[in-house]
C-alpha cells in the first residue's frame, strides 16, 4: 500500500464508518497519546522497565500503526499529501546529513 493508499482508505473509513474526522486538535492530542502509549510498550521490551501485567498483551506493530492512523487523519485534515511530504523530508535530509552521520565517530 502506498502513502497515498493509505490516505485514501483511512478517509473513506472516517467517511463511511466513523462519521466525520475529530477535529484537528482533538486529533493532535490522541496522536501524542498515540505515541505515549507506544513509547510505553518500547520501554518496556527494549528498555530498562518490566512489563505490568496491562502491558503484556499489547502488540508494537498495532501500537505503530495506531500513531500511523491519526498521523493519516492529520494529514487528510489539514490537506498534506505524505507521499510528496515524504520525499521532500528525504530530500532534505539528505542535503543536509549526507556526510554528517558518516563522519560521526560514535556510529563507526
Amino acid at each position: 500500500m502506498t502513502l497515498s493508499e493509505a490516505q485514501d482508505q483511512v478517509d473513506n473509513w472516517i467517511k463511511t464508518i466513523g462519521v466525520r474526522y475529530f477535529n484537528e486538535l482533538t486529533n493532535m492530542t490522541i496522536l501524542t497519546e498515540e505515541v505515549g502509549e507506544l513509547a510505553r510498550i518500547m520501554a518496556r521490551k527494549y528498555g530498562e522497565q518490566s512489563f505490568k501485567e496491562s502491558d503484556k498483551n499489547h502488540d508494537l506493530g498495532d501500537e505503530m500503526a495506531d500513531v500511523l492512523w491519526v498521523l493519516i487523519c492529520l494529514a487528510n485534515q489539514t490537506g498534506v499529501d505524505l507521499t510528496q511530504a515524504f520525499k521532500k523530508n528525504i530530500e532534505k535530509k539528505t542535503t543536509r546529513d549526507g556526510d554528517r552521520h558518516k563522519q560521526n565517530r560514535k556510529l563507526t
